[in-house]
């Protein structure tokens, strides 16, 4: 800014203002976003049964009879059973089932912005004192 006198140009000058100047601006904005998720879900189930029986079974059954004479007679009679039975059963069921199940997810965001402005100005305003008037300058 200054300010001078504008001299003699046939009228008389009593102010003389003149202004220039220049204006630079910036916007620099920066936006940065990440982010992440992971979920898992697991299921499992087990059955299993078992079942043991186990039979023993002996039976004895016996009939002797034994007979003896002097005069040189002998008898003798033998009845008998024997019975004998073993079993075993084994039963054995197993079920399983299973489910798993997985999810990753990962983003990430970046926004970015620049500008510039420029700009220049120049005004002047002149004042003629001995007629008045006010002029108006500028560029």
């Amino acid at each position: 800014m200054s300010d001078y006198d504008m001299g003699d140009t046939g009228h008389d000058v009593d102010y003389g203002h003149y202004e220039a100047g220049e204006q630079h601006d910036g916007l620099d904005q920066l936006h940065q976003a990440h982010g992440s998720e992971a979920d898992a879900q697991s299921q499992f189930g087990v059955y299993e049964n078992d079942h043991h029986a186990q039979e023993s079974t002996d039976f004895s059954q016996g009939h002797h009879v034994e007979y003896d004479q002097p005069a040189a007679v002998h008898y003798e009679s033998d009845d008998y059973t024997n019975y004998s039975h073993d079993a075993s059963v084994d039963d054995h069921v197993f079920a399983a089932e299973g489910s798993e199940s997985s999810h990753q997810a990962e983003f990430g965001e970046l926004d970015a912005l620049q500008q510039r402005f420029d700009a220049s100005f120049a005004s002047g305003t002149e004042f003629h004192g001995g007629e008045g008037q006010l002029g108006v300058a500028s560029n």
